[in-house]
């Protein structure tokens, strides 16, 4: 029976020990929807058509869905988000078996330079670029495949700046 009560302990503590680097709540003492986010329209300096409105769209949800920040749509924000897309580029992964020419697989990748400011008091508080990217796989007809690509490479982008809006120091 104290065999039995010793391994009882030495699991609890080690199934304990396994949280001991977890931190609850927010990463940047903030309590969520303490502060609001209004997300301007992103700019769009690429060839990509309509890669902007993706993008805004979708980090819009990505702030709702993340919940750290509430989402203004008015001009009472405590933040203020806004970013231009910079970059935008595809290359190629694989080739068919039969025609090395022939591309059967792209890597898309896009960057976007995002800001963010306090709205009251203007301090810039996260100005960085964050990149992102998704696969396509080219079917009969390449500019339909990247238009299908495009909300998975804006949500992509909206979660890696929701998380850096989230989870940063600054």
């Amino acid at each position: 029976m104290r065999a039995l009560c010793l391994i009882a302990g030495v699991l609890i503590a080690a199934a304990l020990s396994g949280c001991g680097g977890y931190r609850l709540g927010p990463v940047n003492d903030t309590a969520a929807g303490a502060k609001s986010v209004q997300v301007r329209p992103f700019l769009n300096q690429t060839l990509e058509p309509r890669l902007g409105e993706a993008l805004t769209a979708a980090v819009r949800r990505e702030m709702q869905r993340d919940g750290t920040y509430r989402l203004a749509t008015r001009g009472d924000a405590d933040l203020v988000l806004s970013g231009v897309v910079t970059h935008y580029q595809r290359r190629e992964l694989s080739f068919l078996p039969n025609d090395v020419l022939t591309v059967s697989d792209f890597r898309v990748n896009a960057t976007v330079h995002v800001t963010v400011e306090e709205k009251r008091t203007g301090r810039t508080v996260l100005d960085q670029d964050v990149s992102g990217y998704t696969l396509v796989r080219v079917g009969s007809d390449l500019s339909s495949a990247e238009r299908q690509a495009l909300p998975l490479l804006a949500d992509e982008l909206a979660k890696n700046i929701a998380a850096l809006l989230a989870e940063g120091s600054w």
